[in-house]
């Protein structure tokens, strides 16, 4: 299972397509996202995950891709998702990223209405 969110800047995330409750497709960073659904790298995985992983070939970077692994589940029907509602934030993709959802964290704590 994975969990998605609408952004206002899906080309900066993997990019679920979904028809009718299906997931049919993940695009890492695509140009031109076929959606505004990021996957927010909150995985919930059966024990099959690990024979998926020994099938995977290294990217271009020379890594195994997390995206590869959920396009393995979508290819073999299984892949569920459900939309995260509320506040979260991407804390990994930079320092004031980091920063932000901290500051975003701290509002929250102190009962004060945060931005996300």
């Amino acid at each position: 299972m994975i969990f998605l969110k609408k952004v206002n800047n899906p080309e900066e995330y993997g990019v679920a397509e979904i028809r009718g409750r299906r997931v049919v497709n993940i695009v890492e960073k695509p140009k031109r996202p076929r959606s505004n659904l990021a996957v927010l790298g909150i995985y919930m995985y059966d024990n099959l995950v690990f024979d998926i992983i020994r099938t995977l070939k290294p990217s271009r970077r020379r890594e195994l891709e997390i995206t590869d692994v959920n396009n393995a589940y979508i290819k073999d029907g299984s892949m569920r998702y459900e939309m995260l509602t509320g506040g979260w934030a991407d804390a990994g993709e930079s320092i004031n990223a980091y920063n932000d959802t901290i500051n975003f964290v701290r509002r929250r704590r102190a009962g004060k209405p945060g931005k996300r």
